[in-house]
């Protein structure tokens, strides 16, 4: 996609501090500067978010996700990682193109990377009878 700005990085049209490549995707540094250690890992193939990905690229974005979140337990020092992710602006998705958080973390580190909930608005009965498959 040409006016996606992740495409533009895994394609090396625009550089980023990788951590880690493959021939399907990309892990970067995300440059937010929110929290340390904040990686990005995205299908090199525009996607706009889980919805619409295809089994295979989604399968190795995860293997990605998987082999970064490893280095940073095994080899960084880190005790464990969150994973997050938005699949459309209703959800919170602010870059148009499939990526996952990962945000690395130690005990007692004080981050809280929880969403808040208010609570459920809807029966718990009735809301499984509308999503059970």
């Amino acid at each position: 996609m040409n006016d996606c700005i992740f495409c533009k990085i895994a394609s090396g049209e625009i550089p980023c501090m990788k951590v880690y490549e493959d021939n399907r995707t990309l892990a970067f540094m995300d440059i937010a500067k929110d929290v340390d250690g904040h990686i990005l890992v995205v299908p090199k193939k525009h996607f706009k978010n889980v919805l619409d990905c295809d089994e295979e690229t989604l399968y190795a974005v995860m293997k990605t996700v998987k082999t970064v979140s490893n280095h940073l337990t095994e080899q960084c020092g880190y005790d464990g990682v969150n994973l997050l992710n938005a699949s459309d602006e209703s959800a919170g998705q602010s870059v148009p193109h499939l990526h996952i958080h990962i945000i690395p973390r130690k005990r007692n580190d004080g981050i809280d990377a929880w969403p808040r909930f208010e609570g459920a608005r809807e029966d718990i009965q009735t809301v499984f009878e509308k999503v059970k498959m």
